[in-house]
Protein backbone atom coordinates (compact mmCIF):
# COMPACT_ATOMS: atom_id res chain seq x y z
CA UNK A 1 0.00 0.00 0.00
CA UNK A 2 1.35 2.93 -0.98
CA UNK A 3 2.17 6.04 1.33
CA UNK A 4 2.32 9.59 1.51
CA UNK A 5 4.61 11.46 3.72
CA UNK A 6 3.95 15.54 4.35
CA UNK A 7 5.26 18.10 6.70
CA UNK A 8 8.77 17.11 6.40
CA UNK A 9 12.38 17.43 5.28
CA UNK A 10 13.72 15.49 2.54
CA UNK A 11 16.50 14.56 4.69
CA UNK A 12 16.93 13.25 8.17
CA UNK A 13 19.17 15.47 10.42
CA UNK A 14 21.54 12.53 10.26
CA UNK A 15 21.38 12.99 6.70
CA UNK A 16 19.21 9.97 5.56
CA UNK A 17 17.07 10.72 2.56
CA UNK A 18 13.48 9.85 2.59
CA UNK A 19 13.99 7.60 -0.24
CA UNK A 20 16.36 5.26 1.99
CA UNK A 21 14.19 5.63 4.49
CA UNK A 22 11.65 3.86 3.42
CA UNK A 23 13.25 1.20 1.88
CA UNK A 24 14.83 0.41 5.46
CA UNK A 25 11.65 -1.43 6.65
CA UNK A 26 12.01 -3.67 3.40
CA UNK A 27 15.49 -4.27 4.06
CA UNK A 28 14.78 -5.27 7.61
CA UNK A 29 11.87 -7.30 6.67
CA UNK A 30 14.14 -9.43 4.48
CA UNK A 31 16.88 -9.82 7.13
CA UNK A 32 14.33 -10.72 9.51
CA UNK A 33 13.18 -13.52 7.39
CA UNK A 34 16.91 -14.48 6.92
CA UNK A 35 17.43 -14.35 10.45
CA UNK A 36 14.10 -16.77 11.16
CA UNK A 37 16.32 -19.34 8.95
CA UNK A 38 19.67 -18.90 10.86
CA UNK A 39 21.42 -17.47 7.48
CA UNK A 40 24.47 -15.99 9.32
CA UNK A 41 25.40 -13.66 6.00
CA UNK A 42 24.14 -12.32 3.16
CA UNK A 43 25.31 -10.58 -0.23
CA UNK A 44 23.86 -7.52 -1.40
CA UNK A 45 22.59 -9.13 -4.38
CA UNK A 46 20.44 -11.67 -2.52
CA UNK A 47 19.36 -9.68 -0.28
CA UNK A 48 18.47 -6.43 -2.89
CA UNK A 49 16.60 -9.14 -4.75
CA UNK A 50 14.31 -10.18 -1.41
CA UNK A 51 13.78 -6.38 -0.60
CA UNK A 52 12.76 -6.08 -4.58
CA UNK A 53 15.45 -3.17 -5.19
CA UNK A 54 18.81 -3.55 -7.44
CA UNK A 55 22.04 -3.62 -5.49
CA UNK A 56 24.10 -0.56 -6.24
CA UNK A 57 21.00 1.33 -4.60
CA UNK A 58 20.96 -1.03 -1.25
CA UNK A 59 24.44 -0.41 -1.29
CA UNK A 60 24.47 3.09 -1.02
CA UNK A 61 21.55 3.08 1.56
CA UNK A 62 23.58 1.02 3.54
CA UNK A 63 26.38 3.64 3.59
CA UNK A 64 24.02 5.91 4.85
CA UNK A 65 24.00 3.74 8.20
CA UNK A 66 27.75 3.18 8.20
CA UNK A 67 27.56 -0.12 6.80
CA UNK A 68 29.53 -1.33 4.06
CA UNK A 69 29.78 -5.12 4.54
CA UNK A 70 32.87 -7.35 3.90
CA UNK A 71 33.66 -8.33 0.48
CA UNK A 72 33.84 -11.97 -0.49
CA UNK A 73 31.38 -12.26 2.79
CA UNK A 74 28.78 -9.98 2.53
CA UNK A 75 26.46 -7.99 5.59
CA UNK A 76 26.14 -9.77 9.16
CA UNK A 77 22.28 -10.91 9.12
CA UNK A 78 22.16 -10.39 12.67
CA UNK A 79 23.90 -7.11 12.80
CA UNK A 80 21.93 -5.08 10.06
CA UNK A 81 18.71 -6.23 11.98
CA UNK A 82 19.95 -4.02 15.21
CA UNK A 83 21.34 -1.34 13.21
CA UNK A 84 18.35 -1.13 10.88
CA UNK A 85 15.86 -1.43 13.87
CA UNK A 86 17.98 1.05 16.11
CA UNK A 87 17.91 3.43 12.84
CA UNK A 88 13.80 3.44 12.65
CA UNK A 89 13.60 3.76 16.08
CA UNK A 90 12.32 -0.47 17.10
CA UNK A 91 14.57 -1.04 19.66
CA UNK A 92 12.51 0.83 21.89
CA UNK A 93 8.81 0.15 23.01
CA UNK A 94 6.45 2.88 20.85
CA UNK A 95 2.18 2.64 22.43
CA UNK A 96 -0.16 3.34 19.49
CA UNK A 97 -3.67 3.72 19.41
CA UNK A 98 -6.09 3.32 17.18
CA UNK A 99 -9.25 5.34 16.94
CA UNK A 100 -12.44 4.23 14.90
CA UNK A 101 -12.99 0.60 15.89
CA UNK A 102 -15.12 -0.74 12.89
CA UNK A 103 -13.97 -3.70 10.63
CA UNK A 104 -10.58 -1.82 9.33
CA UNK A 105 -9.55 -0.53 12.99
CA UNK A 106 -10.45 -3.94 14.32
CA UNK A 107 -8.72 -6.10 12.04
CA UNK A 108 -5.95 -3.57 12.83
CA UNK A 109 -5.84 -4.40 16.18
CA UNK A 110 -6.22 -8.34 15.66
CA UNK A 111 -2.71 -7.55 13.47
CA UNK A 112 0.06 -9.44 15.18
CA UNK A 113 2.74 -7.39 12.94
CA UNK A 114 2.70 -4.93 15.64
CA UNK A 115 4.09 -6.15 18.75
CA UNK A 116 7.12 -7.92 16.69
CA UNK A 117 8.08 -4.73 15.26
CA UNK A 118 8.43 -2.63 18.04
CA UNK A 119 4.83 -1.27 18.64
CA UNK A 120 2.22 -1.86 21.36
CA UNK A 121 -1.43 -1.53 20.76
CA UNK A 122 -2.03 0.80 24.06
CA UNK A 123 -5.51 2.04 23.69
CA UNK A 124 -8.61 1.62 21.19
CA UNK A 125 -10.44 3.97 20.78
CA UNK A 126 -14.30 4.70 19.24
CA UNK A 127 -16.99 7.47 18.96
CA UNK A 128 -20.13 4.68 19.54
CA UNK A 129 -20.78 4.16 23.08
CA UNK A 130 -22.02 1.12 22.42
CA UNK A 131 -18.56 -0.14 21.62
CA UNK A 132 -17.33 1.17 25.25
CA UNK A 133 -15.97 -2.39 26.99
CA UNK A 134 -16.33 -4.41 24.56
CA UNK A 135 -12.76 -6.35 23.77
CA UNK A 136 -11.11 -6.36 20.48
CA UNK A 137 -8.04 -9.03 20.12
CA UNK A 138 -8.03 -8.77 23.80
CA UNK A 139 -7.97 -4.74 24.59
CA UNK A 140 -11.35 -3.15 25.89
CA UNK A 141 -13.03 -0.37 23.62
CA UNK A 142 -13.12 3.10 25.32
CA UNK A 143 -14.59 6.22 24.24
CA UNK A 144 -13.50 9.01 22.33
CA UNK A 145 -14.47 11.49 25.42
CA UNK A 146 -11.27 9.94 26.61
CA UNK A 147 -8.85 10.38 24.14
CA UNK A 148 -6.94 13.08 25.57
CA UNK A 149 -6.40 11.31 29.05
CA UNK A 150 -5.70 8.02 27.05
CA UNK A 151 -2.74 9.91 24.89
CA UNK A 152 -1.15 11.36 28.32
CA UNK A 153 -1.45 8.49 30.50
CA UNK A 154 0.22 6.11 28.00
CA UNK A 155 2.53 8.37 26.32
CA UNK A 156 1.48 8.22 23.12
CA UNK A 157 3.26 9.41 20.16
CA UNK A 158 1.79 7.57 17.09
CA UNK A 159 -2.06 7.79 16.27
CA UNK A 160 -3.80 5.78 13.79
CA UNK A 161 -7.15 7.00 12.19
CA UNK A 162 -9.62 4.07 10.88
CA UNK A 163 -12.49 6.39 11.13
CA UNK A 164 -15.27 7.44 8.47
CA UNK A 165 -13.56 10.57 5.99
CA UNK A 166 -16.05 13.03 7.81
CA UNK A 167 -14.81 12.02 11.40
CA UNK A 168 -10.66 11.94 10.01
CA UNK A 169 -9.83 15.51 10.75
CA UNK A 170 -11.65 16.24 13.82
CA UNK A 171 -9.95 12.93 15.49
CA UNK A 172 -6.63 14.06 13.93
CA UNK A 173 -6.90 17.70 15.49
CA UNK A 174 -7.47 15.85 18.97
CA UNK A 175 -5.02 13.99 18.53
CA UNK A 176 -2.14 16.59 17.94
CA UNK A 177 -3.62 18.60 20.58
CA UNK A 178 -2.75 16.01 22.70
CA UNK A 179 0.69 15.55 21.62
CA UNK A 180 0.50 12.94 19.10
CA UNK A 181 3.35 13.65 16.33
CA UNK A 182 3.14 10.77 14.16
CA UNK A 183 -0.06 9.44 12.44
CA UNK A 184 -1.07 7.04 10.18
CA UNK A 185 -4.34 7.85 8.36
CA UNK A 186 -6.34 5.10 6.61
CA UNK A 187 -9.31 7.21 6.48
CA UNK A 188 -10.05 8.09 2.89
CA UNK A 189 -8.91 12.25 3.30
CA UNK A 190 -6.27 14.32 3.25
CA UNK A 191 -5.52 15.67 6.89
CA UNK A 192 -4.52 18.96 7.78
CA UNK A 193 -1.67 19.06 10.16
CA UNK A 194 1.04 21.54 11.15
CA UNK A 195 4.96 22.00 10.67
CA UNK A 196 6.37 19.13 13.28
CA UNK A 197 3.40 16.56 12.33
CA UNK A 198 4.13 13.56 10.23
CA UNK A 199 0.97 11.92 8.80
CA UNK A 200 1.19 9.14 6.11
CA UNK A 201 -1.71 7.67 4.65
CA UNK A 202 -3.24 4.28 3.22
CA UNK A 203 -5.77 4.33 0.98
CA UNK A 204 -6.21 1.33 -0.45
CA UNK A 205 -9.15 2.25 -3.54
CA UNK A 206 -6.49 4.49 -5.16
CA UNK A 207 -3.88 1.51 -4.84
CA UNK A 208 -6.72 -0.61 -6.71
CA UNK A 209 -7.43 2.32 -9.16
CA UNK A 210 -3.53 2.32 -10.07
CA UNK A 211 -3.74 -1.39 -10.89
CA UNK A 212 -6.49 -0.73 -12.78
CA UNK A 213 -5.09 1.85 -14.93
CA UNK A 214 -2.06 -0.57 -15.79
CA UNK A 215 -4.11 -3.18 -16.46
CA UNK A 216 -6.30 -0.78 -19.02
CA UNK A 217 -2.69 -0.21 -20.88
CA UNK A 218 -1.79 -4.01 -20.66
CA UNK A 219 -4.86 -4.68 -22.23
CA UNK A 220 -4.48 -1.78 -25.06
CA UNK A 221 -1.48 -3.07 -25.87
CA UNK A 222 -2.00 -6.49 -26.43
CA UNK A 223 -5.05 -5.30 -28.67
CA UNK A 224 -2.23 -2.93 -30.64
CA UNK A 225 0.15 -6.51 -30.81
CA UNK A 226 -3.37 -8.42 -31.72
CA UNK A 227 -4.58 -5.82 -34.97
CA UNK A 228 -0.87 -4.90 -36.43
CA UNK A 229 1.00 -8.17 -35.37
CA UNK A 230 4.28 -5.93 -34.51
CA UNK A 231 4.55 -4.90 -30.51
CA UNK A 232 2.60 -1.62 -29.25
CA UNK A 233 4.41 1.68 -29.98
CA UNK A 234 4.25 2.45 -26.98
CA UNK A 235 5.30 0.29 -23.53
CA UNK A 236 4.20 0.74 -19.41
CA UNK A 237 6.77 3.38 -18.09
CA UNK A 238 7.46 2.64 -14.61
CA UNK A 239 9.88 5.60 -14.33
CA UNK A 240 6.75 8.00 -14.32
CA UNK A 241 6.37 7.71 -10.72
CA UNK A 242 9.44 7.99 -9.63
CA UNK A 243 10.59 10.73 -7.37
CA UNK A 244 13.83 12.90 -7.92
CA UNK A 245 16.29 10.58 -7.54
CA UNK A 246 14.55 7.78 -9.80
CA UNK A 247 12.94 5.75 -6.80
CA UNK A 248 9.32 4.72 -6.83
CA UNK A 249 7.08 5.53 -3.96
CA UNK A 250 7.27 3.21 -0.92
CA UNK A 251 5.47 0.83 0.35
CA UNK A 252 3.91 -0.64 3.52
CA UNK A 253 5.76 -3.53 4.67
CA UNK A 254 3.03 -6.37 4.97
Amino acid sequence: MATGRTHRPATRSRGIPEATVARLPLYLRALTALSERSVPTVSSEELAAAAGVNSAKLRKDFSYLGSYGTRGVGYDVEYLVYQISRELGLTQDWPVVIVGIGNLGAALANYGGFASRGFRVAALIDADPAMAGKPVAGIPVQHTDDLEKIIKDNGVSIGVIATPAGAAQQVCDRLVAAGVTSILNFAPTVLSVPDGVDVRKVDLSIELQILAFHEQRKAGEETTVGESGLPAATTREDTADQGPDGDVPAVMPA
